[in-house]
């Protein structure tokens, strides 16, 4: 028990660190073009990611032809876009705000998933999915479904909603594509590809070198890298190694509540009543996504109470 006690708090922990990441994007976008920040995002990311690989495996699995082309498309939506995204989305739009929309990626996966993969849908998802989606809803429209006729959704939260289609295509690439392959190998592989894609970004718009960028900036860049990144990516891997990954992402519902908590401590950000109950549909939604299924019970069986 003990030792459950203690991987439970080290995915806590990785749940935090993620909520953070929405607050060191938010700073570090504040001085920094998104294509900058989400490059050296990476670019820093993957020297403890490749550590991991040679610590943990040995070093990066080889590819083959078809390996590579599902790299390359795991980097082209789980880097690139995905960081883009993310990125121009917190340049625009509150850390907590951001936090709630990108909080529907397990339902965007799964209708992903569901559509060409093929996976059974069961009425406990169906029901996931419309309240994660009505969470979102709620937040995007202050509380009032109308106002999303007159205009509420901006640009930020229009980009926003790149990012759980961009890790949806990411997931459905991983399974179709690298299923021989670990995630941490496809993860490394990823990385390394997709930071170079995103230094073709800054190249073409002149973004590679923020050097006149604060310390304030370069310190929430790090956080990013370091510990948004390649230490909480640790945690988790580590919590599916012991838990499975159903149990481990049970504690993804907490990145939300984290974000929005320390968007309003750090950066004094509005709490809205929308925002705590669009929130709590989607945590609620995002729970019966990965509630396990009740063995279904054969044809003439009963019940003894």
């Amino acid at each position: 028990m003990r030792g459950a006690g203690v991987t439970y708090a080290k995915l806590t922990l990785m749940a935090l660190l993620w909520g953070g990441t929405f607050i060191g994007g938010r700073i570090a976008t504040g001085e920094m073009a998104p294509p900058a920040v989400a490059m050296w995002r990476y670019a820093i990311a993957v020297v403890p990611l490749l550590a991991l690989a040679y610590a943990l495996e040995g070093g990066l699995a080889r590819l083959n032809a078809r390996q590579w082309v599902g790299v390359a498309l795991l980097g082209a939506t789980g880097v690139l876009l995905f960081n883009l995204c993310f990125m121009y989305g917190l340049a625009r739009v509150p850390a907590s705000r951001a936090s709630l929309i990108m909080a529907v990626n397990p339902a965007v996966t799964l209708l992903g998933a569901a559509i060409f993969l093929r996976e059974r849908m069961t009425r406990g998802k169906v029901l996931g999915v419309l309240v994660a989606l009505a969470g979102v809803v709620v937040v995007l429209s202050h509380g009032n479904p109308v106002n999303l006729a007159r205009g509420s959704v901006g640009a930020g939260e229009i980009v926003l909603f790149g990012c759980p289609l961009a890790w949806a295509a990411n997931t459905v690439v991983a399974r179709r594509m690298l299923p021989d392959v670990s995630a941490i190998a496809a993860t490394a592989w990823s990385a390394i590809v997709g930071t170079a894609m995103l230094a073709i970004v800054n190249v073409f718009t002149g973004t590679l070198a923020p050097l006149d960028a604060s310390w304030r900036a370069w310190a929430a860049l790090l956080f990013l890298a370091v510990f948004g990144t390649a230490i909480a990516l640790v945690l988790f891997y580590d919590g599916v190694r012991r838990l499975g990954a159903a149990r481990a992402s049970v504690f993804i519902n907490l990145v939300p509540v984290f974000a929005v908590v320390l968007g309003v401590l750090l950066l004094g950000e509005r709490l809205e009543l929308s925002m705590v109950t669009g929130g709590a549909l989607v945590v609620a939604g995002v729970y019966l996504l990965n509630r396990p299924e009740p063995p279904r019970r054969l044809a003439g069986t009963t019940h003894a109470a």
